[in-house]
């Protein structure tokens, strides 16, 4: 019987099934193998794991930091073995990953779940204007920040509060807008609406790539008095001045400094470097599969799941439920010499939070087509989706995702919708 041990600084490791990642997909995938292989490996380096769609939550001052996180011991399967420590290169040819301490694991099947890294450095100041405690800048994406906008949010006066969607593809896409809304409804409950511009600038062509739930988002921010510019990124701040530079990204000679208040950012993010620089990525650095298998397009025993993978989905939590049944199933096909037939259809979803109060639980497909678990119209704003979001959803997260049992609402939208369609 193997136990859910920390494994340091053996030079050589081997097992059936290699997870490279501890994070949803990770800690998901590893769930779900381990009930049918025995010798698998997660390679993990971080010692706490976080629900990070509960961090926009955090910003407003919802939840805690200490409700989204758990110690990464406590959701690996006690039958699988922990290596805490970094990949550092990929060699699928021989079947060997390389760690950072310098050493080796060689594994028979992969699963590559490595999510986003966040490239504060595309932006210049951006780093410093996170760690500078006066700066008004702030950022729901990272641990190490969330809390500083619940902070700046509570000491805002008035002035401009700006919030940005960067020029590269992003973790839940929802999200840079949700905390602008979440804003607006706390100083208007706070007598301070009258004396802030609230403006929301993406790079984006619309305010949300699904048709519907984008004339719903733009028709409450135009009755909100909320200013959106499209194709507009972000590229520099001056925290000593208080200022955030926009390209026009249709006009990329033509540049706007704007003065604020609060500057919500929400980073560039990209594949990480170790795969970017490896064989299993793409032209755009992105672990390269199959969108409807999953599988890799080149190393037929490599799985890919969650943000790291070049599916033209939103990168969601709810993606990685979504793809984890159809990983789980192709690969048992795989390692039993059987073809694979499951698909992944692009789900995901995103619940937009627009306030304290309610939520527009937007959810849809590869093709922008809304999927909707409930026999109602989600694109309305709704108090029963922002329970869902605040209790439902966590619990789903703890106590049956990270234990193997959650594969999306799939099951729940045919009981919803049975003889309705």
């Amino acid at each position: 019987m193997f136990s859910n041990c920390v494994i340091t600084r053996n030079i050589h490791h081997s097992c059936k099934l290699l997870i490279v990642g501890g994070g949803s997909g990770g800690c998901t995938m590893a769930a779900k193998l381990s009930k049918y292989e025995r010798d698998v490996i997660i390679l993990e380096p971080n010692d706490t794991h976080y629900y990070q769609p509960m961090f926009t939550l955090i910003g407003g001052g919802m939840k805690t930091i200490s409700q989204s996180r758990s110690s990464t011991k406590s959701v690996i399967p006690k039958n699988v073995n922990w290596i805490q420590d970094k990949v550092k290169s990929f060699n699928p040819k021989v079947n060997i990953v390389t760690t950072s301490n310098g050493d080796t694991i060689n594994y028979d099947y992969m699963v590559v779940s490595i999510g986003l890294q966040f490239n504060y450095d595309q932006i210049i100041g951006l780093r410093e204007a996170l760690d500078k405690k006066d700066s008004g800048v702030c950022t729901n994406y990272s641990s190490q920040y969330v809390e500083k906008t619940y902070q700046i949010l509570q000491n805002f006066n008035g002035g401009n509060a700006i919030f940005t969607f960067p020029n590269t593809p992003i973790k839940c896409a929802g999200a840079p807008q949700k905390i602008m809304y979440i804003t607006e409804d706390y100083l208007r409950r706070k007598g301070k609406r009258n004396n802030a511009n609230i403006i929301y600038k993406t790079s984006t062509p619309a305010i949300f790539g699904v048709k519907k739930y984008a004339q719903k988002l733009q028709q409450i921010c135009n009755a909100r008095n909320i200013s959106v510019g499209t194709r507009q990124n972000l590229i520099k701040i001056d925290s000593t001045q208080n200022k955030a530079t926009f390209q026009f990204l249709d006009e990329p000679n033509k540049t706007e400094s704007i003065e604020y208040s609060m500057l919500h950012v929400t980073p560039p993010m990209g594949p990480p470097d170790v795969l970017i620089k490896s064989s299993l990525s793409n032209s755009t650095g992105y672990l390269d599969v199959d969108p409807y298998t999953l599988r890799h397009n080149v190393y037929g025993n490599i799985f890919g799941i969650g943000d790291c993978t070049s599916c033209p989905t939103s990168k969601t939590g709810a993606a990685v439920a979504a793809q984890s049944i159809i990983v789980l199933k192709n690969m048992i096909n795989v390692m039993n010499g059987k073809n694979i037939k499951d698909k992944y259809d692009g789900y995901t979803s995103c619940p937009l939070v627009t306030g304290y109060s309610k939520c527009i639980l937007a959810e849809f497909d590869y093709n922008l087509k809304p999927l909707e678990t409930f026999p109602i119209n989600q694109g309305n704003e709704l108090r029963s989706m922002l329970l869902l979001k605040k209790h439902a959803l966590p619990f789903i997260y703890w106590n049956i995702m990270l234990k193997g049992y959650w594969n999306g609402p799939k099951m729940i939208r045919k009981i919803m919708h049975f003889g309705l369609d």
